[in-house]
């Protein structure tokens, strides 16, 4: 069930953000039986890290304190419509929903481009604008063999 507190708080968090300088205008919080588990601001230029966006702070915050790798019963509250990197960790995170203020859109619209990632995802690897090749596949594959037959492994 959405709740605006929630939102209002993913605001709160992308407003910060930018106004103390460590990076763009993105907030996120998880949220789990009405209590906000895990609060992420995006801090790519504060890092050097291009993968610190805000929903994938959240979610490592809300692991670490939910003692989880999945986020069964999570809600996931974003300033913006969460960019493809984001979509893929949220989708792994595994929650029940996710609300998400601003577009993509105006998000492109004050500079924050990634239809790019979607289109170039859209495309033969052989046209994508940076060089991507298989290589030691089989080699590589070995890995999943011992894997599947791994009586400890974890699934997710």
């Amino acid at each position: 069930m959405y709740r605006k507190k929630f939102m209002e708080e993913a605001i709160k968090l992308a407003n910060e953000c930018f106004e103390t300088g460590n990076g763009g205008p993105f907030g996120a919080v998880i949220v789990k039986d009405g209590e906000i588990v895990g609060r992420g601001r995006n801090t790519v230029t504060a890092d050097n890290d291009p993968t610190a966006h805000a929903e994938v702070n959240a979610i490592r915050d809300a692991c670490k304190n939910l003692g989880t790798f999945q986020l069964s019963g999570c809600e996931v509250y974003a300033s913006s419509e969460p960019c493809p990197m984001c979509f893929g960790a949220i989708y792994w995170a595994r929650p029940e929903r996710i609300f998400y203020g601003a577009s993509c859109e105006a998000a492109a619209e004050a500079g924050f481009q990634d239809t790019f990632i979607y289109d170039e995802l859209g495309k033969p690897i052989e046209e994508y604008s940076i060089k991507t090749e298989q290589r030691d596949g089989e080699l590589a594959s070995k890995t999943f063999q011992k894997w599947k037959n791994f009586d400890k492994r974890i699934d997710y």
